[in-house]
Order: structure tokens, then sequence, then C-alpha cells
């Protein structure tokens, strides 16, 4: 049977919809095969695990039994990847590190075995490994991005910001409010030296727009910058707007490349008003401020949200690598990370 369509040149009413219908439940069943393999993959690997570390343990076996159970798997299982000496002693480290069968099939078996080598290699304990590890997990983060984030710091920086949060928005929203801002925000990958000017470092912001809206992190959706707001005739720039998918507001944030004063919050409170009373929509919960400053003072930033009445946060930005150079030379850097889980010869990824 010829698959040439002749005759049908025009698709009947409803067609296309129903074709992008099909489309996504065939995406949406093939995702779900393929974390379904992953995830019994991860599984065997820690049930291996476990039974190295209770031999090792009860029966007084040395580490040679695993050469010797790589030789043999491997003869079994010639088309199965992951049996070498290496990933066998992943797969024990796998297991000593998460001993809670139920949170390994809830949590980290969701994750492809090269996240969880990271989490291994990278991280020195478990609840450190299991912060990040749900946080690849919400935000679908590909092995280098779990990298990336941990490099950063992210655990150190989260929700670190100066806010009036919880005095100015519902519990709810203002955990999740605080959540979202971080103390300090990297920029390093616009390669700016610490003298650049606002405008410099925004228009880099925008040409950066993905790497961006990573350091923000998960929710926020790039608006616009140098947004026009007309105020009684007069016309006023917002620095950078967003939109905060999870918070269901709008988020404005200024940058100042100096150090933090108090009256830059009256700039940014008057954008927030015309936000709220020109854009924000009736289902938009209240506008949120972000102000981006080189360097603040703790307590003098303290003071100044006190008597605000509209949600704000104040944070520090990092234009270049702030890690000491005894601990630069000490990171393994993404392409050493790379070899090393290659070597492992036995896993597989699935990047989003």
């Amino acid at each position: 049977m010829s698959d040439k369509i002749t005759s049908l040149t025009i698709p009947p009413d409803g067609y296309t919809d129903w074709l992008l219908e099909l489309r996504e439940r065939i995406h949406a069943a093939q995702q779900r095969a393929s974390l379904a393999v992953n995830q019994e993959l991860v599984l065997l690997y820690w049930q291996i695990g476990q039974d190295i570390l209770a031999r090792q343990t009860n029966e007084g076996w040395g580490t040679k039994v695993i050469d010797r159970l790589a030789h043999d798997l491997r003869n079994d299982f010639p088309d199965m990847k992951g049996f070498s000496p290496r990933n066998l002693k992943y797969m024990r480290a796998f297991a000593e590190a998460w001993p809670d069968s139920e949170f390994v099939q809830q949590a980290v078996a969701q994750l492809p075995w090269g996240h969880n080598l990271v989490l291994l290699e990278k991280l020195p304990g478990p609840e450190t490994r299991r912060w990040y590890a749900a946080k690849a997990i919400e935000n679908s983060w590909s092995r280098n991005v779990l990298v990336m984030q941990i490099e950063s710091r992210l655990l150190e920086r989260s929700g670190k910001a100066e806010t009036n949060f919880t005095t100015q928005l519902p519990k709810a929203q203002s955990d999740l409010a605080r959540e979202s801002l971080k103390d300090p925000y990297r920029f390093d990958f616009l390669g700016l030296t610490d003298d650049a000017q606002e405008r410099d470092i925004e228009n880099a912001l925008v040409q950066h727009v993905t790497e961006f809206l990573l350091e923000l992190g998960a929710g926020f959706a790039f608006v616009g910058r140098q947004v026009l707001l007309n105020v009684g005739g007069d016309e006023f720039f917002i620095d950078l707007l967003f939109y905060h998918l999870k918070l269901r507001c709008y988020v404005v944030i200024e940058l100042k490349a100096g150090k933090f004063k108090p009256e830059h919050l009256g700039q940014l409170s008057f954008y927030m008003t015309a936000v709220d009373r020109q854009v924000k929509s009736e289902h938009d919960n209240q506008t949120i401020g972000l102000l981006l400053c080189k360097s603040k003072n703790k307590i003098v930033a303290e003071y100044s949200l006190g008597d605000k009445s509209q949600p704000m946060g104040i944070a520090e930005y990092q234009l270049l690598e702030s890690l000491p150079v005894e601990l630069q030379t000490s990171l393994p850097s993404i392409e050493q990370i790379e070899r090393e889980l290659a070597a492992s010869d036995g896993f597989t990824e699935n990047k989003p």
C-alpha cells in the first residue's frame, strides 16, 4: 500500500487539531517509556550496589570480587553496558549513600545515572544531595546544568536576598517568592569587568537571555527591556520586566552599578505601581520588585525595606568569578566530569 497522498490535498476540518493531539500523546508516551527504562536501570544499579555491600560486610569479601563480578557479568550480558569494575564501584557507593530504598524509588531513580554520579562525586552529604536532586527533578536539569548549579553554590545563594515578603505577601506566596530570589546573582557568563555600567550589563543580559533565565531560576519568563510606561504624559522605562509563572505576577528588575542606596527603592516602587495599574490584569497577583546592585550594606537594606508596603527584594550581582584561586584549581571542570563519567562505561543520559 502506497504512503503517498494523491487525492487528499486539503485536510478535513478538525484534522490539524487532531494531529497535534496525537503528536503530544506520542511524545508523552515516549517520555514515559524513557523514564521507566531509566528508573528500572537506576534501581537495578542500586540493588547490585546493596548486594555488593552486604556480601563484603557479611561474607568478608574483598574488593577483588568486584573485578571478578565485572568480568562474569560482561560475559553473560555482552550487549549491556554498565558492568565495568569502575561502574560497579559507583553502584556500591550509590547504595551506601542512599540506604533508604523508598527514597531511591521515589526520588533519585527519576534522575539518569549520570546525574546520580554527579551528586555522589561533587556533594559531601545526604541533605545537600537531596536538595540538588529535588531541584534537578523539578527543573529537568541536564547533567551539565546540574554541575553548573552545584559549582555556583546555588543552595547557599537561594532565598538569601533581603526582602519584606513575609510582611507584604500571603504566607504561601511569601515562601515561594523568597525561594525564587537569591543573593548574589552570578553574571560571570556576560564576560564583563567590574567597572561595567548599568546599560552595558542590561544589554549583555538581554543578549545572553538564556543564561540569564537559568540564573534567575525556574518560573521566570522574559517580557522585555526598557519597557515604556506612560504616566501622566511623561515617559519612563523599566530596565527589565519579567513574569513569574508560578507566582502569577510581574517582576520588575532594576539594575544599579554601584552600592545600594535607600532612594533606589523609591524608583523601583514607582515602576511597580505603574505595572500594577497599567499592565497587571485582574488575574495576576501583586507585582514584585527586585533591585540588583553591585554591593549593599545588609543593615541599610533591611532598614530600607522596613516601611515599604510593596513586596521588594534587594540582592547583589557578581560579574566576575568569585571562587578563591585554590578552590578554582581543586574543582574539576565540566570537561573533566564528562571524562570521569564517560569512563564509567555504564549510564544512559536523558537530557531535557
